[in-house]
């Protein structure tokens, strides 16, 4: 048992709350300060009071990213403690209801019971992914204002709105047919309205555009041999570069597989031997090799002959594309692995940290 001193912490907006415990998981203090740096200071002071120790914090960037980068700053431990983890061991805490301790609690004993990825600076890959989620945030806008205006025209000429394919509002050509439609109408308050939502929508497509182009370059200079992959475009291998971080906090290829979500669930009962899906893990980054695995379904031979050899296997469509997705996640989890031993040799700063 580890005999060092686990830290569990319960970030919120305004207030952390500190859980101490010993390596067998026994409370031993309780503390909690401000959401901000001269609190992080006074968490710093008490854990060090405590003797040798390490943090478990639970995986909210959003409240916690301020804590953990001063915690690194200062040369501590810390560990990220996923939520669904931390709500399960604190089903297992010997209290009754939900309080910030008990949270805190929980996050400590997840991190002496699991093989939790540990925190490290964060460099380039951070900005990676907040340029991705800002990128698919302008898109997801984007689409509501497109399902809006299309249901406008609709309403203002439903021959002119069927001319216009199905998701197409936000292209150049169709979205100048349409302003120029417009501008021919008659003044009026739904007129106005969907010129707005089209000003709008050609302003968001370009935005996303720039971006895409941004992110573009980014891997094609940090991260060129993701886009050899066949069927790895620019934004799938931004994804899987932002949500993979550090490639060395996985221990093996099927620690990263159950990470992406695409390592078959074992459900064997006796004489029966079988596998499910498994619905956990990583689901953007899942989604990014789904993208991979369809586009090498349609355009790359060795995938179709290893989804032909599945089928023959007794394996559905379903399930051999399954197979053929926990393939790619071993192939890309070597690729992310070689980017590491490059970067630690200075060659390609991107995925030195996360």
């Amino acid at each position: 048992m580890d005999e060092k001193i686990v830290i569990g912490l319960d970030p919120h907006k305004d207030v952390l709350v500190a859980v101490a415990v010993d390596g067998n998981g026994r409370q031993l203090d309780v503390k909690d300060a401000t959401a901000r740096p001269r609190g992080y200071r006074v968490l710093l002071a008490w854990a060090r009071k405590l003797g040798p120790h390490r943090w478990a914090v639970e995986d909210v960037r959003h409240v916690a990213g301020g804590l953990v980068r001063f915690l690194l700053a200062e040369d501590e431990q810390v560990v990220w403690v996923p939520t669904h983890m931390s709500a399960d061991y604190r089903r297992r805490v010997r209290a009754i209801g939900k309080s910030d301790p008990i949270d805190a609690l929980a996050c400590a004993r997840a991190a002496l019971a699991e093989d939790l990825p540990v925190a490290v600076p964060e460099t380039d890959v951070r900005e990676v992914k907040m340029l991705l989620d800002h990128r698919e945030d302008l898109v997801g806008e984007m689409v509501r204002m497109c399902c809006r205006l299309r249901w406008h025209l609709h309403d203002i000429d439903p021959d002119f709105a069927a001319t216009i394919p199905a998701r197409k509002l936000h292209r150049p050509k169709w979205n100048a047919m349409v302003v120029a439609f417009l501008r021919e109408r008659d003044g009026g308050v739904a007129v106005s309205i969907c010129l707005d939502l089209a000003e709008r929508i050609k302003e968001l497509g370009d935005r996303a555009l720039r971006l895409e182009r941004e992110l573009e370059e980014r891997v094609k200079d940090e991260a060129p041999k993701l886009l050899e992959l066949p069927g790895c475009g620019p934004m799938s291998a931004a994804r899987i570069v932002a949500e993979t971080g550090d490639p060395a906090r996985f221990k093996s290829a099927a620690a990263f597989a159950m990470f992406t979500g695409c390592a078959p669930i074992p459900a064997s009962s006796g004489n029966s031997q079988r596998v499910r899906l498994n619905r956990g893990g990583n689901r953007r980054m899942n989604a990014a090799l789904h993208r991979i695995a369809i586009t090498q379904k349609r355009m790359h031979q060795p995938a179709q002959d290893y989804l032909a050899a599945r089928r023959a296997m007794g394996n559905s469509n379903i399930e051999a594309i399954r197979a053929l997705k926990r393939h790619l996640a071993r192939r890309v989890f070597g690729l992310l692995r070689e980017l590491h031993h490059e970067a630690e040799a200075g060659a390609a700063p991107l995925l030195s940290a996360a």
